[in-house]
């Protein structure tokens, strides 16, 4: 049989189906998903409504709630504060030792958490530590718990802003620079704006890491009633005396407020929500 290819054309592909190669794809991400609905429910399983309530009852698990909630909170702005500007430095500047500072940012993301509060306790044991405990007591109190979940958060804050200004082009700042704006004001005015779904994102995620913190906390600050305590330590706690269901309990409290936190950032995330899109 005569060959109808033209010369310096490529022979036609053959057909070939993708319902293979996409079946294992799909395969593989419904078993990891399998995986986490499993887990939810297997938990939401374990227990009734009247054990939560009863949970829900217990004055350590409100104080430990409260606790949780608002050293989240403190701890979510103070990343925010520090990861904007670190963030924005570390993007548009180039100075002596970046590759160092870039890494040294990231230790707190690949050390093994009980290393983390470790070295917060010996750091509050030399000198200039026990001066500042002098002044506000830190070690094994509330301002431990903040403290040990800033010094992991702030991590991933970091370097989500960092992505988040590498994506935003620096045209609209020189156009700013170059119609009598100084840098500051070219930050402000037109890099920030433009970075909010970044921050968005930077703050939620430094609330939920810190709301599911536990080694630094619990070496750092130690695991306290009606103190120290916060959620992620009162699983700790009732595990520990053997009360599984109040165990359970936490832990469903802890992932819908997880939910929630993702929910808040898928919707105010997306553009519409930020008045994007809508113009005609």
């Amino acid at each position: 049989m005569a060959d109808n290819a033209q010369p310096g054309q490529q022979p036609a592909r053959q057909g070939r189906s993708d319902g293979p190669f996409l079946l294992g794809l799909a395969t593989i991400g419904v078993l990891y998903v399998g995986l986490i609905v499993a887990m939810v429910v297997a938990d939401a399983a374990f227990t009734t409504p009247r054990n939560l309530w009863q949970t829900l009852g217990s004055p350590e698990i409100r104080y430990a709630i409260k606790l949780s909630l608002i050293s989240c909170s403190i701890t979510a702005i103070l990343s925010l504060w520090v990861a904007v500007p670190t963030g924005y430095l570390m993007s548009r500047n180039k100075f002596p030792g970046k590759g160092l500072v870039d890494a040294v940012l990231d230790i707190p993301i690949v050390l093994p958490p009980l290393i983390v509060g470790l070295s917060l306790l010996i750091l509050f044991q030399t000198p200039p530590g026990r001066a500042i405990q002098k002044v506000v007591p830190i070690t094994y109190a509330i301002p431990s718990v903040i403290l040990a979940q800033f010094a992991v958060a702030c991590a991933f804050a970091v370097r989500t802003m960092r992505v988040t200004f590498d994506q935003i082009s620096p045209r609209s700042e020189q156009v700013a620079l170059t119609l009598g704006c100084n840098r500051s004001q070219a930050f402000w005015l037109v890099a920030l704006p433009e970075a909010r779904r970044g921050m968005l994102t930077a703050v939620t995620l430094a609330w939920a890491r810190s709301l599911g913190e536990f080694g630094p906390i619990l070496v750092f600050s130690g695991a306290t009633r009606m103190r120290t305590e916060v959620l992620s330590t009162s699983v700790f706690l009732e595990l520990s005396i053997g009360n599984l269901q109040a165990a359970v309990a936490v832990s469903l409290l802890m992932i819908l407020a997880a939910v929630i936190v993702l929910l808040l950032v898928r919707f105010f995330g997306s553009e519409p929500a930020f008045g994007k899109g809508m113009e005609p």
